[in-house]
């Protein structure tokens, strides 16, 4: 079944110092002229501005939020607020060694652009660095003209003072009186040209100090702007300086599209990249053109992981191998790691899209190079942020591979980064680093028999809950919610119960409180149907039908967002899910709306996933369709919807290969051999019956008790019924006793808790074979025995939960307790035997569950013929003939020969009682009649006992004709007759039968001696 389960991925952070998760993988920037731009890309040698970085590293800003509350509507703000947020205020600028008032600039920056809670210090530095770095441009600046001068110095006083918007206006002045000089000075000669190109430069200069200031302010696109036209305004021979701006151009291009979501300027920083690098000349200067290479790959691969195909993706990993052309370890080592890092990430990128492997091949080889140079001792934290894309890379192989190798490799690389990335230094890149270790742990534990990496998987999530994540990523809290309610539904599958079950509900719920509809409504449907799918599986195991009630209006919840036209895999796999829970309702309701409902949702659910497109929903879909045309078949007439349930099952094996899909393959052989069982049960012949228990004993190869204890058990117990069926047609008990056993191993070995509703069926299953064993005994051991466990089944089963269970519990009681009753003076066991069909009768009528219905029937007939033979009472003799006819009406020799002709036996032995109370011979002919049509179906070759018991039956019907004429054909045939039954209850060893039919042949051979005297 679909658990539509949608694990986070694998949350590769990027961080320098105080820098903020980023989904995508590591990778660096590098530009000799820029400093590091925390929360973001790393865009120089120098990874980041260490002075500025310790020093609020140092700094309690743990309240950091409120003070930007309180300095941007302080209005609002109390006195002790905006009093505690000058105090904060005040100890950065002192510790920055700034003026208050640019730290008043900072703060309302971060409040105007809304920057998010988890952002604020890591944007904070951002801002700092490149305030510092402006100041020291704008330092730089030294006009010879004393206009100029005097508007650079007045633009440096407002900086500081924390006016960038009035420090870029008069900047704006600057550029504007230069380029009014230089056109004057051009105008004036050709003398003036090497003035005037100085002043381009200045002019360039102040536009450059400009886009800084803007950067201050995190406006990229307008930075970029800014640098672009700064490039243009450099005159001609400046060409270092104009790739210089170019690249500060493009990477501020980049950090538009990267954290604003702005695929337009992510390509166009790729277009002002390429054109940098047709300018650069690779053989003079190798390690800038690596540089611009590197930087150009970063770009490519952060706009193809956004986009389905793979373009990019593939340009972005040339230019990493571009770039490693030059960037040599024995060049530049830190670099060289760098570039394998970067390269790693891009490869695993590109293999996540293809089938095969050899992509995340080579980017574990990529990643195992990086970390030849970023070692622990010397870079611990690009030591630890490798370990992790290392382990992303080998999760998605262990994914791939059957075995578990790959998957254990990538749990070591992220405990290993889990040293570093300690809760004390990073609390949120901890957790993060846990949600993915849980991952992989979770994978683990699908492919193990036991329970321990679901449950290492559990600890996990719970200690990345713990980390106060909801408040900084809400989204990323939720999705942890939900990887931990996946995790605690597979632990519930393995050990059955339901606690782990209603903690999986519990932890769904808490992710839909913030992926709500509005906010993410694909992500708030995928939640709604795991939640419908923990909801079907607490349903299963309970006698209630709210659960599965529920389940079936989560899945239409998440339809409502996943449509056929928007994601039509995923609105198939949900038509899957709500097939299954009508199919759990039909089958605890006597009626069979929910099941056609199921079938409606699994053939849409096939329109869309077809073998080609999906091979394994499709397998899916065939298999569960099997279900419902298998619980179909069990309630109607005929074999058809069992013959199609036997193909649908086929067609999903086409599929779930034992080799690639060992618990699918066992799950559709489970089912496959229902459907044999029931078409078996129905026909003559045992090559069904075979066949099914081939299948049992196929899924139980993979089903084993240690791997999943309540898998196994629901196969022991199929297994065990189709044994007791094909005991019952055979002449030795050897089938019989093995289906007891598999019985009592499910009942030894599981308790009542971790079997819940499959509990009551084993002893149902129980009862149902020790009747059929004390059947060919003379004790009466086994039918105590079998009352007992029809007793307990019945104590879970109610009529209004569970109708059909209920009504089979009720005929498994009455078969036991008219067995006792034959064995028994008193009649008080046939009349509870009575009762109980009786009572089957209410919850299984003939219009909703004809075969069931039928059955009932038949079993009401015999204790009726029993008690009306005791008792001479031919009103209830009578009644079992009219019970028993009814049942021939849907128990037809064409459609159910087997049961036909067990029927017509019941109304044999009916007739032969009337027959013995009346004076003439019409009602013992009509039993003969009845008994040999039935032997045309109970063959001795199919079912060697039944056969035997029609014969003794026809043997008691002659012979009781043969008292009444005047001949001894009759009584001669009895005998021959009576023989015939003999040898088979000799030979099948069953005393009682053996006992009764001795006893009344001899009396046919003394009728007939009498007779001959």
């Amino acid at each position: 079944m679909i658990t539509g389960m949608r694990i986070v991925g694998i949350a590769l952070s990027l961080g320098v110092g105080l820098a903020g998760v980023h989904p995508g993988p590591a990778v660096a920037f590098n530009d000799t002229s820029i400093t590091a731009q925390p929360g973001s890309l790393a865009a120089g040698r120098d990874l980041t501005n260490n002075t500025i970085i310790q020093t609020i590293n140092d700094l309690d800003l743990t309240n950091l939020p409120e003070f930007i509350k309180a300095f941007t509507d302080r209005e609002k703000a109390s006195k002790e607020q905006l009093d505690e947020a000058t105090r904060a205020r005040d100890e950065i600028a002192a510790s920055l060694k700034i003026s208050q008032g640019a730290v008043d600039g900072f703060l309302q920056t971060l409040g105007e652009q809304k920057v998010s809670p988890e952002q604020l210090k890591g944007k904070l530095v951002e801002i700092a660095s490149q305030f510092d770095a402006t100041r020291q441009r704008l330092a730089a600046l030294d006009p010879d003209d004393p206009v100029t001068k005097a508007l650079v110095d007045q633009a440096k006083a407002e900086m500081d003072k924390g006016q960038p918007d009035a420090a870029s206006a008069l900047l704006q002045r600057a550029e504007e009186a230069d380029l009014a000089a230089a056109a004057q000075a051009r105008a004036l000669a050709q003398q003036a040209s090497e003035a005037a190109d100085a002043r381009q430069v200045h002019a360039a200069k102040a536009r450059e100090g400009r886009g800084d200031v803007a950067l201050t302010e995190l406006r990229y696109g307008e930075a970029a702007g800014h640098f672009g036209a700064a490039a243009s305004l450099l005159p001609a021979g400046s060409s270092n300086d104009r790739r210089r701006l170019l690249r500060r151009q493009a990477f501020a291009l980049y950090q538009q599209g990267d954290e604003r979501g702005d695929n337009p300027a992510l390509r166009r920083s790729i277009e002002v990249l390429r054109s940098v690098l047709k300018e650069q000349n690779r053989d003079r200067v190798p390690l800038d053109w690596a540089d611009t290479q590197n930087d150009l790959g970063v770009m490519l691969a952060t706009l193809g992981e956004r986009e389905s195909g793979t373009t990019h993706l593939e340009e972005a990993v040339a230019a990493y191998r571009a770039a490693l052309e030059e960037w040599t370890r024995d060049r530049v080592p830190l670099d060289w790691a760098m570039a394998q890092g970067n390269l790693c990430t891009a490869l695993m990128w590109l293999g996540e899209r293809e089938s095969g492997t050899e992509r995340i091949e080579a980017a574990v080889v990529a990643c195992r190079a990086a970390l030849q140079e970023q070692t622990r001792d010397q870079h611990p934290l690009d030591w630890a942020m490798t370990q992790m894309n290392l382990g992303a890379a080998l999760s998605r192989l262990g994914e791939r591979e059957s075995g578990t190798a790959r998957l254990e490799e990538a749990a070591a690389a992220l405990r290993n980064a889990l040293e570093v990335r300690t809760r004390e230094r990073n609390a949120l890149e901890w957790a993060l680093t846990q949600i993915d270790l849980g991952n992989v742990l979770m994978r683990l534990g699908e492919r193990e028999s036991g329970t321990a990496h679901l449950r290492d998987s559990v600890m996990a999530y719970r200690a990345a809950l713990a980390a106060t994540m909801r408040e900084r990523l809400p989204l990323v809290w939720a999705m942890a919610q939900m990887d931990l309610g996946n995790a605690l539904w597979m632990l519930a599958e393995r050990e059955g119960g339901t606690t782990h079950l209603e903690e999986a509900v519990a932890a769904y719920r808490a992710a839909l409180e913030e992926r709500t509809r509005d906010r993410v409504p694909l992500d708030w449907a995928v939640t709604q149907m795991d939640l419908g799918n923990a909801f079907e599986r607490l349903g299963e195991r309970e006698s209630e039908t709210t659960h599965l009630e529920e389940a079936v209006e989560a899945y239409r919840a998440a339809l409502r967002e996943q449509t056929r036209a928007r994601v039509p895999l995923q609105w198939a796999q949900t038509q899957i899910n709500l097939g299954n829970a009508h199919m759990r309702l039909g089958e605890r309701e006597s009626g069979t709306e929910h099941l056609e409902e199921a079938i409606t949702a699994y053939r849409a659910a096939l329109e869309q996933a077809t073998r080609d497109r999906a091979p394994l929903d499709w397998a899916l879909a065939q298999m569960n369709l099997g279900h419902v045309l298998l619980t179909l078949g069990e309630r109607e007439n005929g074999t058809v919807q069992l013959e199609e349930s036997v193909a649908a099952y086929r067609a999903a094996l086409q599929e779930y290969t034992r080799d690639q899909m060992p618990l699918q393959w066992a799950m559709t052989q489970t089912g496959l051999g229902a459907a044999l069982w029931r078409l078996g049960d129905r026909q003559s012949g045992t090559a069904q019956l075979e066949a099914a228990i081939t299948a049992f004993r196929a899924a139980l190869q993979e089903y084993t008790r240690d791997r999943v204890p309540l898998q196994w058990a629901m196969t022991q117990i199929d297994l065990g019924g189709v044994l007791s069926t094909l005991g019952e047609r055979e002449i030795g008990i050897a089938h019989l006793e093995e289906a007891a056993a598999a019985d009592r191993a499910v009942l030894r070995e599981m308790t009542r808790e971790q079997l819940a509703l499959y509990w009551p069926v084993a002893q149902m299953n129980l009862g149902n074979v020790l009747v059929k064993l004390g059947e060919r005994e003379n004790g009466t051991t086994r039918f105590e025995e079998a009352v007992a466990a029809c007793q307990a089944a019945l104590g879970e089963y109610t009529r209004n939960s569970s109708p059909l269970n209920w009504a089979l519990a009720q005929i498994n009681l009455g078969n036991a307790l008219e067995e006792l009753g034959e064995r028994e003076n008193e009649t008080t066991r046939i009349e509870e035997a009575v009762v109980a069909y009786r009572a089957a009768l209410t919850a299984a009528t003939r219009n909703e569950a004809p075969l069931l219905w039928a059955t009932i029937e038949n079993s009401l007939g015999e204790a009726l013929e029993k008690l009306g033979d005791r008792q001479g009472d031919t009103t209830r003799l009578e009644d079992a003939t009219i019970i028993y006819r009814a049942a021939l009406e849907v128990r037809t020799r064409d459609q159910n020969p087997l049961d036909w002709a067990e029927t017509e036996t019941g109304l044999g032995d009916a007739l032969v009682a009337l027959g013995k109370r009346d004076s003439g011979t019409a009602r013992l002919e009509e039993a003969v009649a009845t008994y040999r049509a039935a032997l045309e179906e109970r063959t001795r070759d199919r079912v060697p006992l039944g056969w035997a018991e029609t014969e003794q039956n026809l043997g008691k019907a002659l012979e009781t004709l043969g008292e009444r004429d005047n001949g001894t054909a009759r009584l001669e045939e009895a005998i021959t007759t009576y023989d015939e039954a003999l040898a088979v209850f000799v030979a099948a060893g069953a005393d009682r039968y053996e006992s009764i039919c001795r006893k009344e042949r001899d009396n046919a051979r003394k009728a007939l001696d009498q007779r001959k005297s």
